[in-house]
């Protein structure tokens, strides 16, 4: 073959690259039991440059729960504290319990070209769609309120007053699912986490996120 075809041309030219991309800002949301946590923590380790955001939530930690890994926990006067300097993208109580996604460090790291992820729930997910319009929402749905109520029951964290506090509010929530940009079915937690990842990926090819990296592709070709 020809040393000057394309093919061998590409293969040998250096990649073009523009200024770099802003990540996406990634919200799972869903009623307790639903699985989003543990659907955020199995994509987290099967796609690139995708971060965590930890929420910040005033309830004590539960079972193996650990500072700075699962949450960061403090008091409720170190909330409130936070929340009047503004330093929350969102925060809500939810359960008895205020949660909060501190906005400086998941801005770095969007700014730095990662897409961050954001578990928190419906109250907090239409915050974030008000202050981030661009914001991709995702709200996981349980198959049915009988297999929510056998998950929430299956935890062994949760008194029977709890768990049925939890189904009210899922049974609110769940009528939401329309305000989300995707609603992934979790029946099968490997088929709704391969779904997650598809949706990841996919926002990831849109036309707005690569605009550097083509527009520095279209001036190659003289335009």
């Amino acid at each position: 073959m020809s040393s000057d075809t394309p093919g061998r041309v590409q293969s040998q030219s250096e990649p073009v690259k523009g200024p770099p991309e802003r990540g996406n800002l990634i919200v799972v949301s869903a009623p307790s039991g639903a699985g989003k946590s543990s659907l955020a923590e199995r994509v987290l380790k099967r796609v690139e440059d995708l971060r965590f955001s930890i929420s910040y939530t005033t309830r004590e930690p539960r079972g193996s729960e650990q500072h700075g890994v699962d949450y960061y926990f403090v008091s409720e006067e170190e909330f409130q504290a936070m929340r009047e300097r503004d330093e929350f993208l969102e925060c809500a109580e939810v359960h008895g319990h205020l949660y909060g996604t501190h906005e400086k460090p998941v801005e770095e790291m969007l700014a730095q070209g990662f897409d961050v992820m954001l578990d928190i729930d419906v109250q907090g997910a239409e915050q974030v769609r008000r202050r981030v319009p661009e914001a991709i929402l995702v709200f996981i749905m349980p198959p049915s309120r009988e297999v929510l109520d056998a998950r929430l029951r299956a935890r062994n964290l949760n008194e029977p007053v709890d768990v049925i506090r939890r189904l009210r509010n899922a049974a609110i929530e769940v009528q939401l699912y329309v305000r989300f940009d995707y609603a992934v079915l979790n029946d099968d937690l490997d088929r709704a986490l391969a779904r997650l990842e598809s949706i990841i990926i996919a926002e990831r090819c849109r036309p707005e996120r690569g605009r550097n990296r083509i527009e520095a592709i279209i001036a190659t070709f003289g335009g």
